[in-house]
Order: C-alpha cells, then sequence, then structure tokens
C-alpha cells in the first residue's frame, strides 16, 4: 500500500485540541488523525454520506 500527502489548513485552536488528544494517547498528531479517520465506523459513515451526497444531486 502507497501512500500520498493530505494537506489541511485548520483552525489554530482545532490544532491545539487535536495535539491534546493525541498527546493523551502518545501519539503524534499525524498519527492520531489518521486512526481517526481509519476508524471502523468511518467507512460505514463515509458511504452514508456519499449515498446522500447522489441522491441530493440525482447522480443515481
Amino acid at each position: 500500500m502507497g501512500s500520498d500527502v493530505l494537506s489541511l489548513r485548520i483552525d489554530r485552536d482545532l490544532l491545539d485540541r487535536i495535539r491534546r488528544h493525541a498527546a493523551k494517547r502518545g501519539m503524534s498528531v499525524q498519527d492520531y488523525v489518521v486512526r481517526t479517520l481509519v476508524r471502523d465506523d468511518f467507512d460505514e459513515r463515509f458511504h452514508a454520506a456519499v449515498d446522500e451526497t447522489e441522491k441530493f444531486y440525482g447522480v443515481r
């Protein structure tokens, strides 16, 4: 599995909150964000959001 770069511009307060959450778990910010994104339920929520978006725009 390869990897790509994702660059985000986020609010300073949000980044501070993410840093604190990551530090509590002994993780880097990058590892914390990646772990959050790949949680088991992310896939289900993502597909549900895609389905709703497609219904809204009439893609299906």
